[in-house]
């Protein structure tokens, strides 16, 4: 799979966009590979972390979040299972996975109803490994500030907003990757 590739087939302009979107895969992919790098005994499988990595956020053109230049329809929420969908037309199963696993820090079918979110009715919580070294590398990184990468505590704060539950499931992480 060449990852790029699709990206370009999606992202076709050399615009502020796709910069914006390359720049925070490759960070999210750098950092999913640290971990691996740093825990051999979980065994990750480094070329499918690096290239979903580099795909998770395939799907936030079609949202509508103009600070980071999407001008889509859908709220920007949507933006992990509507890549789901994209890779799932392309043939990569474990790819759309991804993509649709790693919003917050999961969001449980729970947490969708309690919430009212904008999202289809099942559980995306991140389950293998991979999937939640994903999407736990991603919440280091923010669309809008390139250029840094968020403190533990930071990340934190900003997945609180989606409830307890994620709040837990990072501090797991943080125990177990970092």
């Amino acid at each position: 799979m060449d990852a790029l590739a699709i990206i370009d087939k999606y992202y076709p302009e050399n615009n502020e966009l796709k910069h914006i979107l390359l720049t925070h895969s490759r960070s999210v992919a750098d950092k999913a590979l640290w971990i691996a790098d740093r825990h051999p005994e979980l065994n990750l499988d480094r070329v499918f972390l690096e290239e979903a990595a580099l795909l998770h956020d395939i799907g936030v053109f079609l949202t509508d979040a103009p600070g980071i230049h999407c001008h889509g329809t859908h709220p920007y929420i949507c933006h992990g299972y509507l890549g789901s969908q994209l890779m799932q037309e392309e043939g990569y199963m474990c790819h759309a996975l991804v993509c649709e696993r790693h919003t917050g820090a999961g969001l449980s079918l729970q947490s969708i109803q309690d919430q009212n979110l904008p999202v289809p009715h099942r559980e995306m919580v991140p389950l293998s490994l991979e999937e939640q070294v994903i999407c736990f590398a991603d919440k280091f990184f923010s669309k809008t500030r390139l250029d840094s990468e968020k403190s533990v505590e930071r990340a934190l704060k900003s997945i609180s907003k989606y409830g307890e539950e994620g709040v837990l499931r990072f501090n797991d992480w943080c125990e177990r990757f970092l």
